[in-house]
């Protein structure tokens, strides 16, 4: 290839790049002004579905553009007159999203994380299908979740409990006080998932008190109970792990 057809291709590289870079942006705009209400500032969930999950979990860009465009029936999400060009800005920031975590190098002892994890940490939280229902399923979390957001999760819960996961105490009418995360309310019932991995429906007529504490169930690993070094092992074994949940 001679010296100018290199600089042309060079030339189309960036430009498809620099192309994709100002879709993406431009994605990011529309979703924080149309979307964040319900999805969260981060597309983490506020009263909506975590939607940096998307591409792990095997969405394409096609069947998100088309959710975005037809809305979830039975739902809060409403279908979407925006242009077409819009709608695949918003999937582009989506996407990448959803890849950051994988271009995020993740290096330590694999064998030790996995043995840290088991003991600290597989009571609450299911790889693979082992492990407890308490927490939030980990099977994937190495795919969609990037170093710095492991990393507080795991240094301060409290900073953002997922939806799902929102810690609620019971008090029923005949004394019982039932600690655990919501996970389902309506007008005339709640249904939580107890500290021993329970599910427990109430109706809220038997119910003297629901009180909806600001603590994560999951304690805080601070350095002085989980070094720096473990935790990189930690996160090094979850990174090992596929968007399937099997170990590669």
């Amino acid at each position: 290839m001679n010296i100018a057809r290199t600089v042309v291709l060079v030339g189309l590289l960036a430009a498809g790049a620099a192309t994709a870079f100002a879709q993406e942006r431009s994605g990011e705009s529309m979703f924080r002004e149309r979307c964040s209400e319900c999805h969260g500032a981060d597309a983490k969930g506020v009263a909506g579905h975590d939607l940096t999950r998307l591409w792990a979990a095997g969405a394409t860009d096609d069947r998100v553009f088309q959710t975005i465009r037809q809305g979830v029936p039975n739902t809060i999400m409403p279908s979407s007159t925006a242009p077409d060009n819009e709608l695949r800005a918003i999937v582009s920031y989506l996407r990448g999203l959803g890849s950051a975590a994988a271009r995020v190098p993740i290096s330590g002892n694999v064998q030790n994380g996995e043995r840290i994890f088991s003991s600290s940490c597989g009571t609450c939280h299911a790889i693979n299908g082992r492990g407890g229902p308490l927490g939030p399923d980990l099977s994937q979390i190495g795919q969609t979740q990037g170093r710095e957001l492991l990393v507080r999760a795991v240094r301060d819960p409290n900073a953002a409990i997922p939806d799902g996961f929102k810690p609620v105490t019971i008090l029923t009418r005949d004394g019982q006080r039932v600690h655990g995360v919501r996970k389902s309310e309506d007008a005339f019932s709640i249904q939580i998932m107890d500290e021993h991995g329970r599910l427990r429906g109430y109706l809220k007529s038997n119910v003297r008190e629901i009180v909806r504490e600001s603590n994560s169930l999951m304690p805080a690993f601070g350095a002085d109970r989980l070094s720096d070094n473990d935790l990189a092992d930690v996160l090094a074994y979850l990174g090992t792990l596929k968007a399937t949940g099997e170990p590669r």
